[in-house]
């Protein structure tokens, strides 16, 4: 797999030819909508499995080593003929070292919100957990699915199925009265936990991913009593336990998304921790990048500080937001898939940048009313530079919110860094 960064004049043909790579390839692989309207600053996956390649007009061993995913200084060493790594020419013949790719072995967790969605089976070959959301519970411990089940869950593309229990209210949203009821009663806990059981006993699932959300700063002691009793429990019985938590940058954090979760009991009690590390660009928070590198590597440095590194799987998210500039406090902006983002941009018109501090493309147009917009998204740069994330902090892996939008660039992107953990 190669990027290419769309310039003025390209055209999917020409893109093809100088790659070498059919044209349906380029446009499946990146599920073009509208391969003729193509926007400058567009970052596109060119699928081939070279391990040797021609150098073509424009080329470096540095583009040619970014382009393939491998180092530098790999790539140097992999080609000995080259006498001059600063001096190559049209027409040489470079060796594309494969085994200089970090080639880790990771744990990969997706969420899905319908698990039925036939989007699912493009995602399932490279997941180790699925996690469909979610089963809520009630202020007497009762859980009822809000997905839907009437599917075989991960096939047999051997990905183990987490059931998710979470505290949100068959209207939406989290409650922080249902988390403390669990936490605190404990007939409406042993109630809770017997559920959970029954659960896990008659669906083949491989474990729990807890998903408890804006909790009372005064149930964060009751959260880690908890917790405690939840994974002694599932441990006896052979099954793992994963938890969501808030992207914080301290233990002290203030606020009903972060007291009362704490990273280091977490880090010691359970199996794998989802680090939910995306959302600062939001619904109704000013235009942002979703998951800002800069931001995103904050977080991180403060976990792998009180949970081990081998543990922590880094949230990514798959989706991007569009707003109505100026930015008013009240309005919401509108989720849309990477994909129709980039569609998006091609039909208004509007070249493609990246920002190089959040690691983030994004954009700006004006809609037929006159509006501009700005609108952020995940592109294969930016998915690039967050997985380099997991070797950089030795992470267990990823955990993506949510699977049920088709972004094939992700899973190319991914395949091209590791391998996935499967554990059945």
């Amino acid at each position: 797999m190669e990027l290419h960064v769309v310039k003025s004049g390209d055209t999917v043909h020409q893109i093809a030819r100088r790659y070498s790579t059919p044209v349906d390839d380029i446009i499946f692989a990146n599920q073009l909508q509208n391969p003729s309207a193509l926007s400058v600053g567009q970052a596109l996956v060119i699928p081939n499995n070279e391990t040797r390649r021609t150098v073509r007009r424009g080329d470096t061993l540095y583009s040619i080593a970014r382009g393939h995913g491998v180092s530098l200084q790999r790539l140097i060493a992999a080609n000995p003929q080259i006498s001059n790594p600063n001096r190559i020419y049209p027409g040489q013949m470079v060796s594309i070292p494969t085994d200089g790719r970090q080639m880790r072995e990771i744990i990969v967790n997706g969420y899905a919100t319908d698990a039925a969605d036939s989007t699912l089976n493009a995602a399932l070959p490279y997941l180790t957990f699925l996690s469909p959301f979610s089963y809520r519970s009630d202020l007497l411990g009762n859980l009822t699915p809000t997905f839907n089940l009437n599917t075989t869950l991960s096939g047999g593309h051997r990905a183990a199925n987490l059931l998710t229990l979470t505290n949100l209210l068959e209207a939406g949203g989290f409650s922080s009265q249902i988390a403390h009821a669990v936490l605190t009663d404990q007939t409406v806990q042993d109630n809770f936990l017997e559920n959970a059981e029954a659960l896990l006993r008659q669906s083949g699932w491989y474990g729990v991913n807890l998903d408890f959300e804006y909790i009372y700063q005064f149930d964060r002691e009751s959260y880690n009593q908890f917790l405690r009793r939840l994974a002694e429990r599932m441990h006896q019985l052979g099954y793992i336990v994963v938890t969501a938590l808030a992207p914080k940058l301290s233990d002290g954090q203030q606020g009903l998304l972060y007291s009362a979760h704490d990273y280091a009991f977490h880090g010691q009690t359970v199996d794998y921790v989802v680090l939910m590390t995306y959302e600062w660009g939001y619904t109704y928070g000013p235009a942002m990048a979703v998951a800002p590198l800069n931001m995103v590597r904050q977080v991180l440095d403060y976990a792998a500080q009180v949970i081990p590194a081998g543990k922590i799987l880094m949230g990514v998210p798959n989706y991007g937001y569009d707003w109505t500039l100026p930015f008013v406090q009240g309005t919401a902006a509108r989720s849309l898939t990477n994909i129709d983002a980039v569609t998006l941009a091609g039909q208004a018109g509007a070249g493609i940048q990246y920002d190089q501090t959040a690691q983030s493309p994004f954009f700006r147009y004006y809609d037929g009313d006159g509006r501009q917009h700005e609108v952020w998204f995940e592109d294969a740069r930016s998915l690039r530079a967050k997985y380099a994330l997991v070797n950089e902090y030795g992470l267990a892996g990823v955990s993506f919110w949510n699977l049920n939008r088709l972004f094939r660039i992700n899973f190319m992107v991914l395949e091209s860094m590791f391998h996935v953990e499967k554990v059945l």
